[in-house]
């Protein structure tokens, strides 16, 4: 039982999405086209870029990074490092991986600093920064990967310019947020007595392909190219003679919950009645629904959920890419960076939620409206 219960606190989204896949294929049955309906390029996009961004995690490609940052001498200077490096992080390794990186960085530098009471509210304004960084570019979260794959409409400029009024409003308010938690003293001393190791020079070859792999993934999703099975089987055998290891580090459950919801989506989509009642429900209240959804499954899997009843892309994008502020559940990214706070310090559960509510909160108050009446902006 207790195992059971570990399972279920570890993977909450795969224990959401597996009983959803199976009540989905209960309410219709699969048919002739059911695995057509499965979006394959969107896993595969997905899976290569897991893959390459284990590889990325093992290699410390980002190493100058973190030596940059313990060079920084006050408070506010190195939150704002830390801060905006996972904003712009985020667009590219995605929000969840951006984290990973930067926060158990942040934890080592402020312990290094003996400043540890600024851990929390700054890995909070870090989780905001991974949320709505990562909104500008198609690949910065997994369900804007999802929604610009499936909006043939619009091309990658089109994309970035309407994302752009939301990610520099966020970069501008991050900004404040940091000077109002350091408002006492903005010029505070921090002194470390970390030390960064530096590259080992025998993995080159590794960090040089991967940085490849990276560049050619990107490149995929940009063009949207028929030819994605081809660079998937280019990025696994690349991957496999480099580091074959890598491809036990890779989060495969991910994947797995993104295949469950897009068969419970599918099945949801092939259900008259279950559809006709989404379509006149969400058509004109996707920005809301796309919120209120996402704190009962996480927003990719609402975003797979919603997109076949939805006339209003931007309602759908900009509410998915707003959800993860109101609650941990809202993004996966905001788990991850609980879990890899309560690693550190266990029993501090609550310590977290509570302050992570508040700051996360105090953001989306500020956004939310502006990001609604931003929907009136039509993509296509």
């Amino acid at each position: 039982m207790k195992k059971a219960l570990g399972i279920v606190k570890k993977e909450m989204m795969l224990t959401v999405s597996l009983p959803a896949a199976v009540a989905g294929l209960i309410i219709t049955p699969p048919g002739k086209d059911f695995l057509a309906g499965i979006d394959w390029r969107t896993l595969g996009t997905l899976l290569m870029m897991l893959c390459v961004l284990e590889g990325f995690k093992k290699e410390r490609v980002l190493r100058p990074v973190e030596n940059l940052a313990s060079r920084l001498g006050t408070v506010a200077a190195l939150s704002l490092f830390l801060i905006f490096g996972v904003f712009f992080t985020s667009m590219f390794v995605t929000n969840d991986v951006s984290l990973i990186i930067f926060v158990p960085l942040t934890i080592l530098l402020f312990r290094s600093g003996e400043k540890e009471e600024y851990i929390l509210p700054v890995i909070s304004m870090e989780n905001i920064a991974a949320i709505r960084g990562s909104l500008l570019l198609p690949f910065g979260s997994p369900q804007n990967l999802f929604l610009y794959g499936q909006a043939k409409q619009t091309d990658f400029a089109n994309f970035v310019l309407h994302m752009s009024p939301l990610c520099v409003m966020s970069a501008v308010l991050l900004v404040i947020f940091v000077l109002a938690l350091c408002r006492k003293d903005v010029k505070e001393k921090i002194i470390f007595t970390h030390k960064s190791e530096g590259w080992l020079s025998e993995r080159k070859p590794q960090r040089v392909t991967y940085i490849l792999l990276f560049v050619l993934v990107m490149a995929v999703i940009v063009t949207r190219t028929s030819l994605w099975w081809a660079a998937l089987i280019a990025v696994v055998a690349a991957i496999f003679i480099a580091d074959r290891k890598i491809f036990l580090r890779v989060d495969y459950v991910l994947i797995l919950t993104f295949l469950c919801f897009f068969i419970f989506s599918s099945s949801i989509a092939g259900n008259e009645k279950i559809s006709e009642f989404l379509s006149r429900s969400v058509a004109g209240r996707e920005y809301w629904w796309a919120i209120g959804l996402s704190q009962i499954i996480s927003n990719v899997p609402a975003s797979i959920v919603l997109y076949p009843f939805t006339k209003d892309f931007a309602g759908l994008i900009y509410g998915a890419d707003t959800a993860g502020l109101c609650s941990l559940i809202g993004s996966l990214a905001s788990v991850i960076n609980y879990r890899i706070y309560v690693r550190e310090y266990p029993g501090n559960g609550m310590k977290f939620i509570r302050t992570f509510t508040l700051i996360s909160w105090a953001f989306f108050i500020i956004v939310v409206i502006p990001g609604y009446l931003l929907t009136r902006w039509k993509f296509f």
